[in-house]
Parts: C-alpha cells; sequence; structure tokens
C-alpha cells in the first residue's frame, strides 16, 4: 500500500475508471476487469476502482495504479451496499487496497447504525488508511468531513430515495462540496462525455470517477439504441 498522502497527490488532477461488472453482466470476470483495467491504464488513467476482492487481486497483477476498493453486498433491510459492513473494510484492509470507499449517506445500515456510529470504530481500527466517503447531499459530506474521511466523493447522488430527481452529472453539488471542503473531492456519477469530465474539472474537483462510459459496453449500447428510438 502506497504512502497515503502521495496516493491522494498522486490522483490530483486525474481519471479514475471503474471497472466493475456485477453477476448478471456480460463481462462480469477477473479477468476481463483486469484486461478493462490494463486498457484503461494505457488510455491515461491515473486511477481503478474496482469491486470485489477477486477482481482487486487481477487487477493489482495487472497495473500499478493507486485502486479505490469496495465490496458491494446486499444485506436484507438496508439499502446501503456499498461495502456497508466491517467485514467487507476488514477483507479490502487485508488485501492491502489504497483506498476504500463505503456509502456515507445517512440511510441505516444493516446493522442498524448509522455512519456517524460506525466510522469513528473504523477510524480507530485502521488509522493509516485512505477512507472515502460516497455521499448523496452537502450534509452528508459535511458529517463524513467531521467523521475524518480522507476524501470526498459525490457518487450516490440520485440514487438515494430523497435525490432521486438531482440531475446527472451533479455540478452543483460537486461545486458546493469543493467550496465547503479543503480536503479532496472526488467527482464521480454520471459523468458521460469529456465534455462533462472537463466541466467537473473545472468546477475545482480533485479528480473524477468514470464507469459506465468507458466500461459497460451494454449501457453504451442501450444509450446509442435509445437514440435512434427517439427519431
Amino acid at each position: 500500500m502506497r504512502n497515503k498522502n502521495n496516493v491522494l497527490e498522486q490522483l490530483n488532477g486525474k481519471l479514475i475508471v471503474s471497472c466493475q461488472a456485477l453477476p448478471e453482466e456480460p463481462l462480469h470476470s477477473p479477468f476481463i476487469m483486469g484486461r478493462m483495467a490494463y486498457a484503461a491504464m494505457l488510455g491515461g488513467a491515473g486511477g481503478i476502482r474496482a469491486n470485489s476482492i477477486e477482481d482487486i487481486k487481477e487487477i493489482k497483477g495487472t497495473v500499478d495504479l493507486p485502486i479505490i476498493g469496495i465490496i458491494k453486498q446486499v444485506y436484507r433491510g438496508s439499502d446501503v451496499f456499498i461495502t456497508p459492513t466491517m467485514k467487507e473494510i476488514e477483507l479490502l484492509i487485508n488485501e492491502k487496497v489504497d483506498i476504500i470507499a463505503l456509502d456515507a449517506t445517512k440511510r441505516v445500515r444493516p446493522d442498524g447504525k448509522s455512519i456517524s456510529e460506525v466510522f469513528p470504530i473504523i477510524r480507530d481500527s485502521f488509522p493509516n488508511q485512505i477512507f472515502m466517503a460516497d455521499c448523496s447531499t452537502l450534509e452528508e459530506a459535511e458529517e463524513a468531513f467531521k467523521l475524518g474521511f480522507d476524501c470526498l466523493a459525490t457518487t450516490l447522488s440520485g440514487y438515494t430515495a430523497y435525490t432521486e430527481d438531482r440531475k446527472l452529472p451533479d455540478f452543483e453539488l460537486m461545486e458546493s462540496m469543493v467550496n465547503a471542503f479543503d480536503i479532496p473531492v472526488i467527482a464521480e456519477g454520471g459523468i458521460w462525455t469529456p465534455e462533462d469530465l472537463g466541466k467537473a474539472f473545472s468546477i475545482g474537483i480533485h479528480s473524477a470517477v468514470v464507469g459506465s462510459a468507458i466500461t459497460r459496453p451494454m449501457e453504451i449500447t442501450k444509450k446509442f439504441i435509445s437514440a435512434i428510438k427517439a427519431e
């Protein structure tokens, strides 16, 4: 695992490519995600976001870039599924992932607790680990900042019940977060074009994650098909 400050500095001004495929998707395979990451690196990506220990192991053996690791796990009774419990965090810690991202929304977690209750324990347990807060509102980002997250992201804007009406990319949230906090703000969610990415960086974000527009050909194809149907 790289030095904490060096990792965040290495990602400053860079594109992070999210290489993920869920079990129901055609490209679900650690090998394929490893090749996706390699292609992204050759294209100039400065970091990779990846889901699952299997994919992360493959990607680490393929590229030498900082990795934002998550584990998506659904638990009954909770809408929180991005690195939702200490179990997933410990798995990522053991894999020595550079940055661990987790849901930092106000939603109740699988153990019935809030992020405000659980993160102080996580922070105390792993003081040298970089943690990224996946937020959906400015208020959630403010709480994550107070709790001691190392960086903040707009990842979940539009994906919580109370932000479903937000237009993505959420440039307004990006700008509010950049203006409010003195730690890195990472843009993520709904960035589909180079123009979107350029606008995000013009706002002053630290770095940006792009996933579907680069690494999910099924979703990209659907976008083109929808253009035909609109004619």
